[in-house]
Parts: C-alpha cells; structure tokens; sequence
C-alpha cells in the first residue's frame, strides 16, 4: 500500500499522510517519512518542505485515498452503523448475530474486534482509521461477505474515519456524557454524533425517540427514519415489560404488527437495544417472525451485564463507564432484589473528569457498599482520580486501588444473596499503567473465586 500515516513504516515511493495532533510532531513524522523515501507529505500544516502537498482537510483526504486505493470495497457491502455512548457493542452483536441466523454471511466491527467467519482480529480503537477499515472490507469482500456491522464512534466520525462510507441504515441508542476530554462540551459531542445522521452517510436512521438529543433529527429529519422507545410516541415500541435473573421479555409493536419477544439480556436499557436490533431488522426486510423466534437464543456479549454465581453470591461483570451506563447496571441489579449491592469500579485517568463525581454519586445512590479502585489509570495519579470520584459522594465507602484486591475484599465480606456489580471493563484483558498495558481481567479474577468455591465445596475446607 503506497498510502502511509505511520513514518516508521514508510518504504519507497509511499506517500505519507500526517494525521498528528501538533506542529512539531508532524513536522518530525514528516521528516522521517521523507528520509524513508516518501514521495510526498500530504498535510493541512504549512512545513518547509518541498515535497508537501497542503490540504483543507487532512482526515478526509486520507480517508478517501484508502478507499480509493483498495478499489472502494465497501461499495459491494451494506454497511449497518451504530452510534451512542452506550449500548454499540451489544446492539452490533444482536444484529450481526439475527443476521448470520437469518442466513446471510455477516462480518462485525467494533469494541470486541473485527469478526466474521474464522476471522477474529483485536484492534485498539472501536472504530479502525481509514487504511484499517478499507484493509478489512476488501478481505471481506473477497470472502464474499454480504452485510458488515459497525460501531461508529464519536472519534470516528470527528475524525473522518468514515468518509467516502455509505451505510444502508445507521442507528442512535442514546447520547450521555462521554468523552468530554476530547469534545469539550455536550453540546459537540451530541452535535458530532448527530452529524452521522446525514444523506452523505446513510439512507436510512433508527433513532432512540426517548433521547432528549434525539429531538433534533425528530424536528430535522434529514433521511427515512424509524423511531423506537418505551416512553415517547413512537413507530417500535415495547409494552408489559419485566425482567428477572433470566432475562427480559416483553411484546413488540412493530408498526401496528405485535411481536411476543423473549431475551437473554437484563434490563430496560437492554430493552431498548432490542427495539433497535427490530428495527433495524424491519428496515432490512428480515422475516420478522424467524428474527423474533431467534431473538431468545442469543447469548449477553462478553463484559455486558454477565451473571456469575459463587456460593450463594452474585458477580455481575460490566463494561459500563459512564454515569448514565453506571446507573443502568446498577439499577438493573437493584431489580433483582439482592439482599444487598455492591459495586466496584474506577475511572480511567487522562480522560473525562467531570464524569467522575457523578459516577461516585450514581453508584452509592442505588448500593449498600462501593468500594472504590483502579480502571486505567495511565498517567494519572490514581488516589486524584478516586478523590475525583468521592466528591459526589457523602456515605461510608472502601478505597483499594488494586482492583484485583477491591473484588476479593468486597467478595470475603458478601453473605449468601448478596450482588456485587464490577463495572468499567467488563472483557477488556489489560490494565494501563502509565504507557504499559499489563495483563488483567476482571473475568479471571472471578472465576478463581469461583473454582475456590468449587474447592471449598469438594473438599468441605
């Protein structure tokens, strides 16, 4: 591939893209590419450097170019993109999963990797750059992949990850505070996240209704769009909902047709990613009847809301990062009528401050007991970020910053009916320590009480 945004691995005649956050850095990449032989420096910064071509928009050039280069694949795929700050993963693995039972050959993007097939690749970000995403789409085309299920991020869209894409229907779960580091305010993280909901990128929209930002393309809507809730007026909605331990179950109004839908997933929040999941496969023209009988065999994603029974005691693994994730977990537990709750969580360091006394608020709001601890902590100091968190919080808590330790301590005080809710990594399998990523799940840590208990039980110690 001649198209290059990583100087170190530039060869010959490449030409090198410069996509860094500042002057000097992009000056120093674009010299190192230059001296590995590129051809030329394309850049929206002025350097002096003869072989520079200036561009308006840097991102959007380069996005372009990959797919220009790997002959616009995705043009034979129907794209299916969601966006939201929660629920993305769960929803790219509901449809992706109603798909391939439908019988269509399905490749999935996002959080948990790209998949499909014998395939499985982890990549570090939900959304892959341009040469990564164009990369995939030509593999699978050449696999003779038919339908590819996406999340799309915020970044990514910010970022122009996705142009020159064209999704046959993007979706919107929900838009809560995230990322705030990085977008500044609410007010731009909703507004670029509604920016995907345009004719430049899809044909059709599968919206929240009961989203207060979700308003703005009610008022303006730009394309076909389907609206789906609990609470407001909308063309999906669910009626005489209940969960429990099993799952959740509930009919379906799909324009005036009425569904019986039985799910494997916890809570109202889930609910609602299941009215997205139908709608979506409405608007696809899936046999609704065969996608509903299937509905009931698919399984939580990994680190979303898993169940783990120990002795008596209940773990529930979680993913959720936000407050407005934080509070549907929590308040999903609550639900199930534990004799008490418990919650260990953390927040990740060089990331959205404002979010961490809310969170600290959210979680003694619905528990008996938080005990606070690490998440990623990377460059920050890991006793400001739990001091960040306890200003939203005025009850007794615990602090121990080894997560593994928090789980085990909360774990040995916990009587038989007692829930412990462990959020904020649900199946990530690292932890970031400054710059160094270091080995660790929230699920091995479990499952070691668990086959201590199965000790304990087989050997009556």
């Amino acid at each position: 591939m001649k198209i290059k945004r990583d100087s170190r691995i530039v060869a010959m005649g490449d030409i090198f893209y410069d996509l860094s956050d500042s002057y000097e850095k992009g000056l120093e990449h674009a010299l190192e590419a230059l001296g590995r032989g590129a051809e030329k420096v394309i850049s929206e910064r002025k350097y002096p450097l003869d072989n520079l071509e200036l561009v308006k928009d840097v991102r959007k050039e380069f996005g372009e170019a990959c797919a220009r280069e790997y002959g616009y694949p995705a043009n034979s795929l129907k794209l299916v993109g969601i966006t939201g700050t929660n629920g993305k993963t769960t929803c790219t693995h509901i449809i992706y999963e109603l798909l391939k039972r439908s019988g269509f050959k399905v490749a999935r993007i996002g959080t948990m990797g790209v998949h499909y097939e014998d395939v499985d690749k982890d990549y570090d970000m939900t959304t892959p750059d341009a040469d990564i995403l164009q990369k995939e789409f030509y593999e699978m085309k050449k696999r003779g992949v038919e339908y590819v299920v996406m999340e799309v991020s915020a970044h990514a869209i910010s970022q122009n990850r996705i142009e020159g894409l064209k999704f046959e229907v993007g979706v919107l779960t929900n838009i809560t505070q995230d990322h705030l580091d990085y977008f500044g305010d609410m007010e731009t993280y909703a507004k670029t996240k509604l920016s995907f909901f345009d004719k430049k990128y899809i044909n059709s929209a599968v919206v929240n209704i009961d989203d207060k930002y979700a308003l703005a393309l009610f008022k303006e809507e730009k394309v076909p769009t389907i609206f789906y809730g609990i609470k407001n007026p909308a063309d999906v909605f669910a009626v005489n909902v209940s969960s429990g331990i099993n799952g959740s179950k509930f009919f379906c109004n799909l324009f005036d047709e009425v569904y019986d839908i039985k799910t494997k997933l916890f809570g109202d929040y889930n609910v609602m990613n299941v009215l997205a999941c139908l709608s979506v496969c409405a608007n696809l023209g899936l046999d609704m009847n065969r996608v509903c009988q299937e509905l009931v065999n698919i399984e939580p994603v990994e680190g979303r809301f898993n169940v783990i029974n120990i002795g008596g005691k209940s773990v529930i693994i979680d993913f959720a990062h936000t407050p407005d994730g934080l509070e549907n977990v929590l308040s999903t537990a609550k639900k199930l009528a534990p004799k008490r709750l418990f919650c260990v969580f953390g927040c990740g360091g060089n990331r959205d401050v404002d979010k961490r006394h809310k969170m600290g608020k959210v979680a003694e709001k619905y528990c008996d007991y938080v005990c606070l601890t690490d998440d990623n902590p990377r460059q920050e100091d890991e006793m400001k970020i739990i001091k960040d968190i306890e200003k939203g919080m005025t009850k007794p808590h615990f602090v121990e910053t080894d997560r593994a330790k928090a789980i085990k301590k909360v774990f040995n005080i916990m009587q038989s009916g007692d829930v412990m809710v462990v959020a904020g990594k649900g199946a990530e399998k690292y932890q970031i320590f400054g710059t160094q990523k270091v080995d660790y799940s929230d699920f091995d840590v479990v499952k070691r009480l668990l086959k201590k208990d199965k000790a304990k039980e087989e050997y009556g110690n």
